[in-house]
């Protein structure tokens, strides 16, 4: 079995892309089943571990609305931090900034909604409200020198109002940046967006004097499209890719959003292309895989799968892409 591609570059692409891990805040925060915080801060160190430099850990939310996260706090006292990495939190409102600060958090984010349905059901407020929840929160943040990341979330459909203008998407992620915010992560929540769509969006964004330097990109792949809309981002600038180990998560408010861009295939293609990500592949598939083992189900990625497609199921250990025998093993079993 092949367990690398073959090196062929592409013109016009990036040297270097930084992987912006979300696997376990966004990846996590779906899961029905409450996982052990040990499991999770073991989860976080593996990441680190496998060479990836961002990741984010865990989200102040109030646990009402997303039970999973309930242990942030303890997670972050838990966690091991390894110089050189940095472990943002996401942030909805003052107070969570505020427990943030107390646990000596260095990078936050805050999630904006591009459309007014989603801003209502996720925030239960309009987009101009949550402007002016996010303005404080952003401003204490900066005075006290942290990073601050914005999501907008909905850039590409909203499975209640539809397909999202374009104009719209750059009105109100423009309104997020100027408020202070480093960094813009476009977030295809539902997974509908097409390459041409991503490109259409990032020259929106540049006609309008936001660079790719100043963006990120969030991709579901829902309908199968999240590694070809990353390499249209990739040749518009883009250099900050957000991925989930194992291709797990989801939006607790948005159904229809199904598992986020797998960071094993965006590796494996990365690496493909030769473009640099310091994240080391097979010890990113076994934690993949122990992770797998732990929730009690084959990864969705499809590079997990086929790289660890010859390992057992068990609690600990890589799983089979099929659960079980290869067809052709099956086969000759059946034979013998």
């Amino acid at each position: 079995m092949m367990r690398a591609p073959l090196e062929v570059p592409m013109e016009g692409l990036p040297d270097r892309v930084t992987i912006y891990e979300v696997g376990p805040r966004d990846g996590l925060q779906n899961e029905s089943a409450i996982v052990p915080v040990e499991v999770k801060a073991a989860f976080v160190a593996r990441l680190a571990e496998a060479g990836l430099t961002t990741i984010e850990a865990t989200s102040f939310v109030h646990p009402k609305w997303v039970p999973q996260l309930a242990d942030a706090e303890e997670l972050l006292r838990r966690m091991e931090r390894v110089p050189g990495v940095r472990y943002p939190v996401l942030v909805p409102n003052e107070r969570g900034l505020d427990r943030a600060l107390d646990l000596g958090v260095t990078d936050i984010a805050i999630f904006g909604s591009a459309t007014e349905t989603f801003a209502r059901r996720n925030l239960n407020r309009s987009v101009d409200g949550s402007m002016e929840m996010f303005a404080p929160v952003v401003e204490l943040a900066r005075d006290n020198g942290l990073a601050v990341r914005a999501y907008l979330s909905m850039c590409f459909g909203d499975p209640w109002e539809g397909p999202v203008p374009v104009d719209q998407v750059v009105r109100h992620g423009a309104r997020l940046l100027d408020l202070g915010c480093s960094e813009l992560s476009l977030g295809d929540t539902i997974g509908v967006g097409t390459p041409g769509h991503v490109s259409a969006l990032l020259e929106a964004f540049a006609s309008a004097g936001v660079g790719p330097e100043r963006l990120a990109v969030h991709f579901h792949d829902t309908y199968g499209q999240a590694l070809a809309n990353t390499l249209s981002a990739l040749r518009a600038g883009v250099t900050v890719v957000d991925a989930s180990t194992g291709g797990i998560g989801g939006c607790p408010y948005a159904k229809s959003a199904t598992g986020n861009l797998a960071t094993e295939d965006l590796v494996w293609m990365l690496n493909g292309l030769g473009v640099e990500t310091g994240v080391d592949l097979e010890s990113l598939v076994a934690t993949s895989a122990w992770l797998a083992a732990e929730l009690g189900r084959p990864s969705p990625s499809r590079v997990v799968q086929a790289l660890s497609k010859e390992q057992p199921l068990s609690k600990g250990q890589p799983p089979s892409a099929e659960g079980g025998l290869s067809s052709e093993q099956a086969l000759a079993e059946e034979e013998e």
